[in-house]
């Protein structure tokens, strides 16, 4: 008897559920290296799966190279990265001039093994690039094209991640700047995390010199984004009322003076829908407007961004608790502070929960409980006793009394 092949559905299902594993696969063994920087990972990874492009910006020392350097070990694809400074020249990126073909009066470049040819892209520094550099990266990023003497190059470039210690100013930077869909700040970490850090930090250093660090092998390849890709037309599907949502936010970011292009509108779109292929949904919600905090053009919008797109996402996750992303093993002491403030709020506030909600938050302060408990440090045991409070106050209640 042959086995008929899946529906069309069916097959998309189980695609979509292969995909999301390996980007998550990707991203759990990012964040295991790398504390308190599961937003940053997430986007890195939006942005390839929607084929878009990020610039991180921080100061020196705050893993911005570390993190793409890691995530280009995790992806199988052709991969280019270079520091660049006011002194770097074009045949440092696009290839040397083509000598022979110069002889015979043709202008080319050798773009074996270089950004041409690359499908995941890391410039450092890119900011302090020169003009020339510029011009020809704009072309890159645009149309996925490099003019190559006479030639239009098609080149294969999946997502270029640039890293900057600060936020361009110089009025001839603002194009580049405005081709990074995504904009995302690396930060040192806080108090909080020092021992954590500290503890990274040592036994990063000592596999380094010993030799005997984990050996990374590539989750996932080229070729499946690629698929994702050519399939994109099924998850560009909205909501009538996440469109309505969004309107409203895009017209209230703007109202705050915070530019954002109709072309940039259109093409946030894709940055959610690529959060939804993240955790596997077939379409998106609410929580994905996260992406909207990272659409700043100066550091001064940060917070503006935060207050207008915050309020929206934490009520969907207040209401879809089962939702929420980040609880788990990989868990950090601020995603879990940041869970349970939410059930908190929502467990305090008087408002009326059915028996199948109450039960549901309860679940979750277990599981908080859980990931606290394999946290050995001051903060957790703290946070711990914060849970088990706020279970008893929650046991105390009427709906709980004998």
């Amino acid at each position: 008897m042959v086995t008929p092949p899946p529906s069309p559905n069916k097959a998309f299902a189980i695609d979509l559920a292969r995909a999301s594993a390996s980007v998550q696969d990707v991203a759990r063994i990012l964040n295991s290296h790398f504390l308190d920087k599961q937003e940053i990972i997430r986007l890195m990874l939006v942005s390839a799966i929607a084929g878009e492009h990020m610039v991180i910006v921080g100061p020196p020392g705050t893993a911005k190279s570390a993190m793409v350097g890691m995530f280009a070990k995790l992806v199988d694809a052709r991969y280019f990265e270079y520091l660049l400074t006011r002194f770097t020249e074009p045949n440092e990126l696009f290839g040397p001039v083509d000598i022979a073909a110069f002889r015979e009066g043709r202008y080319t470049r050798r773009t074996e093994n270089m950004l041409p040819q690359a499908e995941i892209v890391f410039l450092d520094e890119i900011f302090k690039s020169s003009s020339a550099i510029l011009n020809s990266l704009l072309h890159v990023i645009n149309e996925r094209k490099f003019a190559n003497g006479p030639n239009i190059v098609q080149v294969p470039l999946i997502s270029l991640y640039a890293a900057s210690n600060e936020v361009p100013n110089d009025e001839s930077l603002a194009a580049m700047f405005d081709r990074f869909l995504l904009r995302v700040l690396s930060d040192n970490l806080d108090s909080y995390h020092f021992g954590e850090l500290m503890a990274k930090g040592v036994s990063l250093e000592v596999s380094r010199m010993t030799g005997r660090g984990d050996e990374l092998r590539p989750v996932i390849t080229a070729r499946e984004l690629r698929t994702l890709h050519a399939a994109f037309d099924r998850f560009m599907v909205f909501p009538d009322d996440f469109m309505a949502k969004y309107k409203g936010l895009i017209f209230q970011i703007r109202s705050e003076g915070i530019s954002v292009s109709d072309r940039r509108a259109v093409k946030l779109l894709k940055l959610f829908a690529a959060s939804a292929v993240f955790d596997g949904r077939p379409r998106v919600h609410d929580g994905d407007f996260f992406v909207l905090r990272h659409i700043w053009n100066n550091l001064d919008q940060v917070e503006l961004l935060e207050e207008i797109v915050n309020p929206i996402v934490d009520a969907y996750y207040r209401d879809h608790p089962a939702d929420r992303r980040f609880i788990g093993p990989q868990a950090s002491l601020d995603d879990l502070l940041s869970e349970l403030n939410l059930i908190r709020e929502l467990l305090t506030t008087g408002s009326e929960l059915s028996d199948i909600q109450l039960f549901s938050q309860l679940k979750n302060l277990s599981e908080i409980k859980a990931a606290l408990t394999a946290m050995p440090s001051d903060t957790a045991n703290r946070m711990l006793r914060e849970v088990d409070q706020l279970l008893e106050t929650v046991f105390a209640s009427s709906k709980f009394g004998l």
